[in-house]
C-alpha cells in the first residue's frame, strides 16, 4: 500500500511538470518567442537548453533575465539584439523565464 501511495504520488509530479512544460511552450508559441529560441537549438537567439547552462549558478538569473524579456537586449549572445517583449505580460513572461531555465 506505501509503495503505491509512493508510486501515485511520484506519477502526479511527473505530469504536473509535463503539464507546467507543455503550457510554459504554448505561451512561448503564444508571444512568438519560438520565432527566434528553439529549446535545443540556436536559431537567431541562441536555445534555451543553452541559456540555462550559462545561467544554471547564476542566483539573480531569473531577475536579469525578466528584465532582458522585457526591456530587451543586446551583446550577451552576439550582435543581433533582441527586441523588448513590453506587451507580453509579466506573469507569462515570469513563466517564460522559469521555464527557460529549468530546460535541460
Amino acid at each position: 500500500m506505501k509503495t503505491s501511495v509512493t508510486c501515485f504520488i511520484v506519477a502526479a509530479g511527473l505530469l504536473a511538470s509535463a503539464g507546467n512544460a507543455l503550457a510554459s511552450e504554448a505561451l512561448a508559441k503564444k508571444h512568438n518567442c519560438l520565432a527566434c529560441h528553439a529549446v535545443d537549438k540556436k536559431l537567431i537567439g541562441p536555445s534555451y537548453k543553452d541559456v540555462a547552462a550559462k545561467f544554471k549558478s547564476d542566483p539573480g538569473a531569473e531577475a536579469m533575465l525578466i528584465g532582458k524579456v522585457k526591456n530587451g537586449s543586446s551583446g550577451t549572445w552576439g550582435q543581433i539584439p533582441m527586441p523588448p517583449n513590453a506587451s507580453v505580460p509579466d506573469a507569462d513572461i515570469k513563466t517564460l523565464v522559469k521555464w527557460v531555465l529549468s530546460t535541460k
